[in-house]
């Protein structure tokens, strides 16, 4: 009987040996599942973060994220809005993950089934807005010009019926003649009362963003159909459209974002130009990767 019983100890001691080392191993294990999950994510988009031109803002503050989040394994690659978005549209056909530098107002938002990546740190900042900026002079050398240019606001929403036609296969000029003729209301907001004049040149300048080419082929259209002028549109880089307002070489943009975005263009340039303010509000710029990805937060892609 001593011989059974100390047999069925020597058995429970061993029991309770192997279920604790289940036990520890299992959390081990959940630890290192996770960790993997990372680590397999990075490695399936080759720890790259799909960028724009090297000149933009959200590439400066996707570096300081790079920075900020500890992310020393990852790579932003430079490009441009049309190379970003054959990208984001090839992965997500072949239902691959992807990263990418985003912002809103943009028709891949309204396209594919996108999400940004939480940004605890606050990087990318809050809320951004889009704005009008002038050459100093404008309003008392061209007051009708000002005018409609200080008016001029509109939602992402209508922003967004016109960049949906243009990736469509609509030309710029042609979409926005097409929102214009369809929301005579708003036009005619922002032509209240101005005096027409008679092919009076004006020049806009605009980055190569899906969102400006939109707002500036609109106040094109308007400027010359509804009030009279020969309008130049110059696509441009974000330094000499900022540049060429301050130098009074272009009259205005439509196309400033702040606080942001273009922030070391306005503390270089903010005594030079004339802020008209937001035409648009409540933009946003981040990380963005398609719903499907099983990531939510820029800390998610650290090992």
């Amino acid at each position: 009987m001593k011989k059974q019983a100390k047999w069925m100890m020597m058995l429970g001691l061993a029991g309770a040996l192997a279920l604790s080392a289940c036990n520890s191993g299992g959390s081990n294990d959940q630890q290192t599942s996770d960790e993997k999950s990372a680590d397999s994510f990075g490695k399936q988009v080759k720890y790259e973060i799909i960028g724009i031109d090297p000149g933009a803002g959200i590439m400066k503050a996707t570096s300081k994220a790079i920075e900020e989040y500890g992310l020393s394994d990852w790579k932003l690659i430079e490009g441009s809005g049309a190379a970003m978005t054959a990208t984001l549209a090839k992965d997500i056909k072949n239902k691959k993950p992807v990263v990418i530098t985003g912002w809103t107002p943009h028709w891949m938002f309204s396209k594919y089934d996108l999400k940004y990546l939480d940004d605890p740190k606050k990087v990318y900042g809050e809320a951004e807005e889009i704005h009008t900026i002038a050459r100093k002079g404008l309003k008392e050398d061209d007051s009708t010009a000002y005018t409609l240019l200080d008016r001029f606001e509109w939602t992402s929403d209508e922003m967004g019926e016109i960049m949906t036609a243009i990736e469509e296969g609509a030309k710029p000029e042609d979409a926005a003649k097409k929102w214009a003729d369809e929301h005579v209301d708003r036009v005619n907001e922002w032509t209240k009362d101005l005096k027409p004049v008679d092919g009076k040149p004006l020049k806009l300048s605009y980055v190569a963003w899906d969102s400006e080419i939109a707002s500036t082929h609109l106040l094109q259209y308007v400027l010359q159909e509804k009030l009279g002028y020969k309008v130049t549109a110059l696509q441009v880089e974000a330094g000499p459209m900022w540049t060429g307002v301050a130098n009074g070489d272009v009259d205005a943009t439509a196309a400033a974002w702040l606080p942001l975005t273009h922030a070391d263009y306005m503390a270089k340039y903010k005594d030079k130009v004339d802020d008209l303010g937001a035409n648009m509000t409540g933009v946003k710029t981040g990380l963005v990767v398609p719903s499907y990805v099983d990531i939510s937060s820029i800390e998610d892609l650290k090992k």
